[in-house]
């Protein structure tokens, strides 16, 4: 009976945690039905961060200056930590976000591809990156919106989902740092979208 509880509270939890966290506000994905191919963009413009609602020029100036007042780290660290910041903003997290979506739907192909007739855009609006503390550690949250568009004629929004706060957890190699941590969020969610898109194809 024990066993029963639990497993009854986990279904809960995990069913308030997808209304709560992530959101189809409008339309769905039944355009996908017969589509073989997906195009996946993700935009990161404008992006606000942490609690105090920062830019990301302020958030990289704090960081800066967190990692050249660590006397282990330094000039250098700082040239690694903003370099791989800008790949991962330019490439990865993208890469991350069709990792998670082609995980949990294998019967389309996401990918970068602007040929496909649908494409899949995440705008993302706010992001707290977590932390790591050894043993510990918090994952990253992410604000935006997911929209499902013609890809030749992106006005024609045909599903649209929220994120807010999203914050499932997903490990990977690079999840001590803010990026590693941000990249696993978008893994995530491209899981989550996944299953929706999914389930909306039976």
């Amino acid at each position: 009976m024990k066993k029963l509880f639990l497993l009854l509270f986990m279904a809960l939890a995990t069913t308030t945690f997808a209304q709560s966290k992530i959101n189809v506000v409008s339309g769905n994905f039944l355009a996908l039905k017969d589509q073989t191919e997906v195009n996946v963009d993700l935009k990161f413009e404008n992006v606000l961060f942490m609690k105090e609602n920062i830019t990301e020029s302020q958030y990289l100036e704090n960081r800066k200056k967190q990692v050249l007042e660590n006397p282990k780290r330094g000039e250098e660290a700082w040239k690694k930590w903003i370099d791989e910041w800008e790949q991962y903003k330019k490439e990865n997290y993208a890469d991350y976000l069709i990792k998670g979506l082609n995980k949990s739907y294998k019967n389309i192909s996401f990918k970068k591809d602007d040929s496909a007739k649908y494409t899949l855009l995440l705008e993302t609006k706010w992001i707290f990156p977590g932390w790591h503390a050894g043993l510990t550690a918090m994952s990253a949250e992410i604000n935006g919106k997911i929209k499902l568009v013609e890809t030749g004629n992106p006005s024609v929004v045909l599903a649209e989902i929220e994120l807010n706060k999203f914050d499932k957890f997903v490990n990977n190699k690079e999840f001590v740092m803010e990026y590693g941590r941000i990249a696993a969020g978008y893994e995530s969610v491209g899981r989550y979208v996944g299953k929706e898109i999914k389930k909306a194809l039976k």
